[in-house]
């Protein structure tokens, strides 16, 4: 009887250990091809509608994302970065990248108009550098947030009066450019390597100093900081 007992035994543990495995590789969402410590790069783009300069601070914009509203324009981001594997459903990395928050009429594509508006918009721009993470609540379903340092670009522009006036004013050419980048966002894990998801950004940007080069007085320039709800993909190589 001993004997039969042994071999059923050693058959139960075999038969069981790939059952085991599976029970242990259910938690394994982050990139399960991967071992933790690994990393693998990635590229990512997003386009949606920026707040038109009216986020004050993160979590804050006014879209008007169904209705049509003066200076909601499109915005776009692309961004190369690593990240590491650093447990079964963690992935935190580096990223950096480009951001225009408001310099493209996409209407214009349609007519003899310019697309980039730069010159007449000079919406908030600049590159950032900064450190973002992952985290897959199912293999299919991810929750991500990113932040870091965002060099914004200057706010050197023109400022008419209601007729359209030259104002004279001096702008731009000063310190306080430097400053940061926060986003949060989820999405869909399409693949092990291709995802897409909605995401809010925040770029924060100090308005910058006028100057009345007639009377010398100072003052505070218009609201710069911006942020961007839109669709955001992203490849994982």
């Amino acid at each position: 009887m001993k004997k039969l007992l042994l071999p059923a035994a050693l058959a139960a543990a075999t038969l069981s250990a790939p059952a085991f495995a599976q029970d242990r590789l259910a938690g394994d969402t982050y990139r399960p091809d991967l071992q933790v410590g690994q990393g693998h790069w990635f590229v990512a783009g997003n386009v949606g509608r920026t707040d038109g300069g009216t986020a004050d601070r993160f979590g804050s914009g006014d879209f008007h994302v169904f209705e049509s509203r003066d200076g909601r324009k499109t915005g776009y981001g692309l961004v190369t970065g690593y990240r590491w594997k650093i447990g079964e459903r963690w992935g935190l990395g580096l990223e950096g990248g480009y951001s225009d928050l408001g310099n493209l009429r996409v209407r214009n594509a349609f007519n003899d108009d310019a697309v980039n508006q730069r010159d007449s918009e000079n919406a908030l721009r600049g590159w950032h550098v900064g450190g973002n993470t992952r985290f897959h609540v199912t293999p299919a379903w991810y929750i991500s947030a990113r932040g870091g340092y965002f060099r914004a670009s200057d706010n050197d522009a023109d400022y008419y009066n209601s007729v359209g006036q030259d104002l004279g004013l001096e702008s731009g050419g000063r310190d306080g450019r430097n400053s940061w980048y926060a986003g949060v966002g989820t999405g869909w894990n399409a693949t092990e390597n291709f995802s897409i998801g909605v995401h809010y950004d925040y770029f924060r940007a100090k308005s910058g100093d006028l100057r009345d080069p007639v009377t010398g007085i100072e003052f505070e320039g218009p609201k710069r900081s911006t942020a961007l709800l839109g669709l955001t993909a992203e490849y994982a190589f």
